[in-house]
């Protein structure tokens, strides 16, 4: 039995992974597998509380799959699955979500954000999965006896609830739960949109200028990065008050060179925009051709090797979780 400490994670398959995917989730997962127990799952549960085509939606999740192995991740270590063959996730979160106020759910920001952005705020409009996603979020963490959940500055809120539900549950049931704990990750940049660079860099942002694919072309990557926005000042600085964009374009240059950003400040200080511009592109490129070169390979063996792990790695989950919605379900008085 492993005495490492459980984390979990999982990215929705909504569209094909970002720069921003990589860098802020996928390039750390690679290290941390090597210290945590790791169940990174396709969510694609998840993926259905907005709009989909089943199409898109299947092909999405193959590959995720495939890219998550291609950045790094050992299917042979790490625990990759899909979230929708584990069906306790579903069961948990009905429970999870009769335990929680519909005043929980409305306060969360990510709803409030999205609801406001539809309709004018008429929320008749809205679907229910939008609202209740985040206790399924909440199973999926539960579920695994987890010790502790990466979350970036959007999702902070989501972990509490999480940890509220479970105090809540433990406090009333007796104890069936952990308490996750969050863990900031300190070297993993949170990458904006090209764009506009006050908003994340995301897979469902409208404009697709402003985000890069891993599997982007080499043009279509060296066009984003000389297009991306600038400001007039033609200086290369880390100043993320007065300069955010070019702040942003330093961080994508630290993170994929694993370089000091007041060392890279330095090395361009005389130079202008457009230098510094196409030796980025250049280092994007570079990068992304060897995980797009793996991502080819893979793809090709996906139905002999990667479906048969994810499938088996799934019935392993199965075996797990079922312990713990048979704790649950005897504690709150469904079955003796």
């Amino acid at each position: 039995m492993s005495n490492k400490k459980i984390m979990v994670s999982g990215i929705q398959p909504s569209n094909n992974l970002t720069l921003g995917n990589y860098l802020g989730a996928l390039k750390p997962f690679v290290d941390l597998q090597k210290k945590y127990k790791m169940f990174v799952f396709i969510a694609d549960l998840h993926a259905i509380t907005n709009e989909f085509n089943r199409a898109m939606l299947l092909k999405n999740k193959k590959n995720i799959a495939c890219l998550y192995c291609a950045c790094g991740l050992d299917i042979k270590k790490t625990i990759i699955f899909n979230q929708s063959d584990v069906c306790s996730h579903n069961d948990l979160s009905h429970v999870l979500l009769c335990h929680t106020t519909l005043g929980e759910l409305k306060r969360m920001t990510q709803f409030k954000t999205k609801a406001l952005t539809k309709n004018d705020n008429n929320t008749s409009f809205i679907r229910t999965g939008l609202l209740t996603y985040p206790i399924l979020m909440a199973a999926d963490i539960l579920l695994y006896d987890t010790d502790v959940v990466i979350v970036g500055a959007d999702q902070k809120q989501h972990l509490e609830l999480t940890r509220n539900l479970a105090i809540r549950m433990n406090n009333k049931y007796g104890k069936m739960f952990n308490i996750p704990q969050p863990f900031i990750l300190k070297n993993a940049s949170r990458i904006m949109d090209l764009v506009d660079a006050k908003i994340k860099m995301s897979k469902s942002n409208k404009n697709q200028n402003g985000v890069i694919y891993l599997l982007d072309d080499k043009q279509t990557i060296i066009k984003k990065i000389m297009t991306a926005k600038t400001d007039s000042f033609n200086k290369i600085r880390y100043d993320k008050k007065n300069q955010l964009e070019i702040s942003n374009l330093l961080e994508i240059y630290a993170s994929l060179t694993d370089k000091n950003i007041n060392d890279i400040v330095k090395k361009y200080r005389n130079k202008n925009y457009k230098l510094f511009k196409e030796d980025l592109a250049n280092i994007v490129v570079e990068k992304l051709d060897i995980i797009q070169k793996k991502f080819k390979k893979i793809s090709k063996d996906f139905d002999k090797k990667i479906e048969p792990i994810l499938k088996k790695n799934a019935e392993y989950c199965t075996a797990i979780v079922k312990r713990k919605t048979k704790l649950v379900y005897k504690k709150i008085g469904l079955t003796k």
